[in-house]
């Protein structure tokens, strides 16, 4: 059956339906999980595969042996942590490598036994599903704006970016040589190149880049990373210059929660000065595998 043909067919089965019930099949047919399968997009198709492509290139938790701070402080958690990417892997991946016994979600509270609890999980990235609620239902339209990602590690913001708005410029930073080659090589074989432009620099040597942008993207960037005095100096950067009037702000925690674990930072970032939190609608249906949970760590602000 052709395109034509297929829509003569759905016009004629919604002519037959009860003018009362029509609308119930209308919602019906937006939020139906059978339906899912049906209607992904060529978007979430090409983050997928460039999904794919960089599992082959890391070792399961995604974690560089450089990246020895941040492995000390997931272990120290009251709360055993590990380091499961959520742009790289999803609910259905991770439930496979359980399976094949290369994953866990639980650890044993007495060697030996049965005795187990679950793992916290901690992602430096977000999810397919994320981005996509980012971009989609969280910033407004992008046209001629350049967004910059703080600590772009996978690049996996710039991607959703490149594919679910209309930015000018797409800039991501990253410190990590090892990671920002990632980036590069996904950005070249995706065609990404007119777009999006990946920086291996330390955000505080990028003061230009930061005062000229209209959305700065920060996932989980500093805390696991950097020992606490490092964490203050990379805030007071931010904060000194990402002063655009009306840029946007987006972080994972909130910036209350991120200035409050360091005890130095009271007093020296004026948030109220700065910043104006703005509503996120939270309750939205984006298929499936939508969890609202997710989407509620996501918090946007607005440079006064």
């Amino acid at each position: 059956m052709d395109l034509s043909a297929a829509k003569n067919e759905i016009m004629h089965l919604l002519s037959r339906v009860d003018v009362g019930e029509l609308p119930k099949l209308i919602q019906w047919m937006k939020n139906a999980e059978e339906l899912d399968d049906w209607f992904m997009d060529n978007e979430k198709v090409v983050l997928q595969s460039i999904a794919e492509d960089l599992r082959t290139c890391l070792p399961v938790e995604a974690m560089l042996p450089s990246e020895s701070l941040a492995r000390e402080k997931a272990q120290k958690s009251s709360n055993p942590t590990v380091h499961v990417d959520a742009f790289l892997y999803d609910e259905k991946v991770v439930d496979l490598l359980c399976e094949e016994g290369k994953m866990s979600r639980d650890y044993c509270l007495l060697c030996g036994s049965h005795r187990t609890a679950p793992l916290g999980f901690i992602s430096h990235s977000f999810s397919a599903l994320e981005i996509r609620f980012l971009f989609q239902n969280v910033l407004p339209d992008l046209s001629g704006k350049v967004l910059v990602d703080v600590g772009s590690r996978l690049g996996a913001v710039l991607y959703g970016g490149c594919l679910y708005s209309s930015a000018a410029q797409l800039v991501g930073v990253e410190i990590s040589a090892e990671f920002t080659s990632l980036q590069r090589m996904v950005v070249e074989k995706y065609g990404f190149t007119d777009r999006v432009q990946v920086i291996h620099a330390d955000i505080c040597t990028q003061a230009s880049l930061l005062q000229n942008a209209d959305v700065v993207v920060m996932n989980n960037v500093f805390e696991y990373f950097l020992e606490s005095s490092d964490q203050m100096s990379a805030w007071h950067c931010i904060s000194q210059n990402v002063r655009k009037k009306g840029a946007l702000l987006i972080t994972v925690p909130s910036v209350q929660e991120a200035l409050e674990a360091l005890q130095g930072m009271k007093g020296v970032v004026d948030i109220n000065q700065w910043l104006e939190e703005l509503p996120i609608d939270y309750d939205v249906y984006l298929g499936k595998d939508t969890d609202p949970d997710s989407f509620k760590q996501i918090h946007l602000y607005r440079v006064l």
